[in-house]
């Protein structure tokens, strides 16, 4: 009876770390979708200079005035922009952790009743 519940216990265990490491993976999984979208943004803050630069040529070889406001609008669109992307990418690691999170719950309530 004393292997027996070595063995059992051994294997819930076992069990444990593997459930234990497919939420890590997860959230590691979760945590590089988040990363990879945020360098993904359209304009990094390193490209504005020259973004800026292309838009006052692009004004003055158009005979138009630059102006702030319309370049503020410009990043601001783009901001927009960038800020669906992490909002997308954040909502899809929430579900991807949140789905892993109930099935490691799942199996720890089918290996406990």
């Amino acid at each position: 009876m004393f292997i027996l519940n070595y063995i059992t216990l051994k294997y819930y265990i076992i069990m444990d770390n593997q459930d234990y490491n497919k939420a890590e993976r997860a959230v590691d999984n979760t945590e590089d979708t988040l990363r990879n979208t945020a360098n993904e943004a359209k304009w990094k803050v390193s490209d504005l200079a020259d973004k800026a630069r292309d838009y006052i040529n692009e004004k003055r070889n158009n005979d138009q005035e630059a102006t702030q406001e319309d370049w503020l609008d410009r990043v601001k669109a783009n901001a927009s922009d960038t800020w669906e992307d992490i909002k997308d990418g954040a909502s899809e690691a929430w579900e991807k952790t949140k789905d892993a999170a109930e099935d490691v719950k799942a199996e720890w309530n089918k290996k406990t009743n």
